[in-house]
């Protein structure tokens, strides 16, 4: 695959200041999940603001799609709706006095008739959860809401690359899980997805690649498990070890035996454990149970209590951004919000049978997570896509190219 973008020798110095970029070379690659991760001050937001010439580099070149990035006004108009920036404080971003005039504002400067607007717009705002508040003004918003605003700003012109400098900054938990989940679900529909942290937590278990960076310079790059075990790097980076590989090298440290593979979520550790004592963890019963997936674009609040009182389950995971704003307007509570699919594949094991009610390709992945799972564990926990009638089916509803193809983004550039 080609790559989307390169970077190559990138400098850059803020006036009477130290060189905020050194040596920078880089390629991102259609469809991944990048986290830049780095303690304060080490360029990452720069590094973010020079991807749509926000910030033109002293030296080096950005290349996009083949081609250089100039700075005319122009290709800089081109090339910032291809690749949307949102800030790290939405009110820096938000400055319309309704919600629809904001995710507007992209749409009408790039000219596009009224019917495209009001189709971008009112697109932009499903995808992001935020229907019914077209007319609310942003300042009655919460944090979380304005940045969903912010992205349905920037979605609203047609992305191919979504880039968030510190996308969790200033929510709760919760927020902040929202928004994660939100970018897997743009990320699933083919957006490249360039973030800016210093969560290693988040940074571990979401991104597809990690890019260390400290003092200007990239210091390392990887997947997740790479970057994260090389504790030098991670020491130099000013940076701390993930709680789940913290917890692998300690469990081996006192002889439990481990395979190759580093964890990167609960049910990774669980299968060291189960591994160690012969599978003998999983608590006796009638087998395993199912996990049940529905999609509630395709239904309404009365279809979706209806299924709960004929499907048998132990309990309910709600998956994904726009699910989730769904559940509180019916008025479900969730016993599952984040991991959800580990923890119902858990609860399987157990012979605990689930409902996951999420979104879109989001339906697609959740069998696909639970079939890989199978097939490395030899297990047979069945998966079964809801339906408005009195049946279920094992069949998911459509295929997902997007994960299909996510080993492919292994290659380097």
């Amino acid at each position: 695959m080609e790559p989307l973008i390169e970077l190559k020798d990138l400098e850059y110095s803020y006036p009477y200041a130290t060189p905020a970029l050194s040596g920078i070379s880089l390629c991102i690659r259609k469809g991944e999940k990048i986290a830049l991760v780095g303690s304060n001050g080490a360029g990452k937001s720069t590094l973010l603001l020079t991807l749509n010439g926000t910030i033109r580099p002293d030296k080096g070149s950005i290349i996009f799609q083949g081609k250089p990035v100039s700075y005319d006004r122009t290709s800089l108009r081109k090339i910032r709706q291809k690749i949307g920036f949102v800030f790290q404080d939405p009110d820096v971003q938000i400055i319309a006095p309704t919600v629809w005039q904001d995710v507007a504002f992209g749409p009408v400067n790039l000219d596009y008739t009224d019917e495209q607007v009001r189709q971008s717009v009112t697109d932009a705002l499903h995808n992001v959860g935020m229907e019914g508040f077209e007319k609310r003004p942003p300042y009655h918003l919460s944090g979380g809401e304005k940045k969903r605003v912010a992205i349905a700003g920037i979605l609203a012109m047609d992305p191919e690359v979504l880039v968030l400098d510190e996308p969790t900054s200033m929510l709760d938990p919760a927020g902040s899980e929202d928004i994660m989940d939100l970018l897997d679900e743009l990320n699933l529909q083919g957006k490249t997805i360039i973030i800016s942290t210093h969560d290693v937590e988040l940074a571990f278990t979401w991104a597809d690649r990690i890019i260390l960076m400290e003092k200007g310079e990239i210091i390392g790059s990887g997947t997740p498990e790479e970057a994260f075990s090389d504790k030098e790097m991670i020491r130099r980076a000013r940076l701390k070890t993930p709680v789940l590989l913290e917890l692998f090298y300690e469990l081996k440290s006192r002889g439990l035996k481990t395979s190759e593979t580093l964890p990167r979520t609960v049910l990774d550790i669980i299968r060291i454990i189960e591994h160690d004592h012969h599978g003998t963890i999983r608590l006796p019963g009638n087998g395993y149970g199912t996990i049940h997936v529905g999609d509630v674009d395709k239904m309404s609040g009365t279809d979706v209590s209806d299924i709960l009182a004929r499907t048998s389950h132990d309990s309910i995971g709600v998956m994904g951004s726009r699910a989730k704003i769904y559940a509180r307007k019916w008025g479900f509570t969730p016993d599952i919000s984040y991991a959800v699919i580990d923890k119902c594949i858990l609860q399987a094991m157990n012979g605990r049978s689930s409902i996951i009610l999420t979104t879109g390709r989001m339906v697609t992945r959740v069998f696909e997570r639970v079939t890989i799972f199978n097939q490395a564990n030899d297990r047979s926990i069945p998966v079964r896509s809801l339906t408005l009638d009195n049946t279920t089916d094992g069949v998911p509803p459509e295929d997902n190219v997007a994960v299909q193809n996510r080993s492919l983004l292994k290659e380097s550039c």
